[in-house]
């Protein structure tokens, strides 16, 4: 099966690979795993200033942030692991990349906010439920 991790470097993210790793029977060697990352993207007068090498630099360095600590999560439990990262609204970019890459299941982890939060705020797992034609399953 090819699975798709997001990561966000969020405690969530931690509960979502801790039961990945703890659940051996279901999530074992022989399936396919890539960790995604997607970064919201720096604003235009910010990127406009820096200059496209070191607004790509930066962004390298954010996804390394957080997709190192994943993958030597996972590596120490035994399992291989691509990492991939992107530029873009998280949910889309998210929904996007798993249909793109034909996933068979996307797993993510999820703050759990209310109604009324998501209403206010919006929500990642929301959006990435909403467009995405991949099967979902929510870490919370």
């Amino acid at each position: 099966m090819k699975i798709l991790l997001t990561v966000d470097g969020s405690p969530y993210t931690r509960k979502m690979l801790d039961y990945v790793c703890a659940n051996r029977t279901l999530f074992d060697d022989s399936h396919s795993y890539t960790l995604f990352h997607a970064q919201t993207p720096l604003p235009p007068h910010a990127r406009n200033a820096l200059g496209a090498t070191v607004v790509k630099d930066y962004h390298a360095d954010e996804a390394a942030k957080v997709l190192e600590p994943a993958l030597a999560t996972l590596t120490s439990h035994g399992l291989k692991a691509d990492s991939q990262w992107k530029v873009g609204s998280a949910g889309d970019t998210i929904a996007a990349f798993a249909d793109e890459g034909k996933y068979e299941l996307l797993l993510m982890g999820s703050q759990g906010h209310g109604s009324l939060a998501r209403l206010v705020m919006g929500s990642v797992t929301t959006q990435v439920l909403a467009q995405c034609g991949v099967p979902v399953l929510l870490i919370r």
